[in-house]
């Protein structure tokens, strides 16, 4: 190892790029993220590829995703998939 390293040249970030996603730290309710997870095991993705897409569907429909209507969205989920299991 060296005494002394040059780094004028050098640039902070990710050595590697992040090919369109970035990595976040966020808060989130236990009950919801456990929900994601419950659905995504059924449906065979993972959690947050799930998330991403709930995400974007809401960016897309032009609606506003807020704490109220994020767990009603995901009680008519849940309850969908009661039904689904029960039939």
């Amino acid at each position: 190892m060296k005494a002394e390293y040059d780094l004028t040249d050098g640039k902070r970030g990710a050595v590697i790029p992040a090919n369109g996603k970035t990595r976040i730290t966020i808060w989130i309710d236990d009950d919801i993220i456990e929900a994601f997870r419950q659905r995504a095991e059924e449906e065979g993705i993972g959690y947050q590829t799930l998330v991403n897409q709930t995400l974007r569907a809401s960016m897309t429909t032009g609606k506003a995703l807020d704490e109220v209507v994020l767990r009603r969205i995901i009680r008519e989920e849940m309850q969908a998939g009661n039904l689904q299991h029960a039939a």
